[in-house]
């Protein structure tokens, strides 16, 4: 049940810009978007197969109620999924406005997944209390 309560957080945190998330806050959210969205697509999605050539690939499409509950499903996790990821990046004393870096092909998509595994600073920093420990404060000299 903790680990749902960690996924679940960033949607209680809805419009929440400020403040500080840890790795397991938004990597949580994000296992919750991928775990919905195939269960979607496996009660909703009809399979294709497509063979070019030697490859044969396999997807599965989504049409009228599947695609709408996706969809809406997308819609409605936007917002949170922008926060956390800002709340992360504000984790390690960085500018929300690094996430801009999603619109460099590849390699803006690398370096946001490095600056989503880094863990943040310890102690307080300008956007907050360290949310491990939010009581204590880290040494300087540490």
């Amino acid at each position: 049940m903790e680990y749902l309560q960690w996924m679940i957080l960033p949607y209680r945190r809805y419009f929440d810009f400020s403040g500080r998330s840890r790795r397991r806050e938004y990597w949580m959210f994000a296992l919750f978007n991928i775990l919905v969205s195939v269960a979607i697509d496996l009660v909703f999605g009809s399979p294709t197969y497509h063979r070019t050539g030697f490859f044969v690939g396999f997807s599965t499409e989504l049409s009228g109620t599947g695609g709408m509950l996706q969809n809406l499903f997308g819609l409605v996790s936007f917002i949170p999924g922008l926060a956390v990821a800002i709340r992360r990046l504000h984790d390690q004393d960085r500018s929300g406005w690094l996430l801009l870096l999603v619109f460099i092909p590849i390699l803006g998509w690398f370096a946001l997944l490095v600056l989503m595994l880094l863990d943040g600073t310890r102690g307080r920093n300008r956007f907050g209390p360290d949310p491990k420990n939010p009581g204590e404060e880290a040494d300087v000299f540490s």
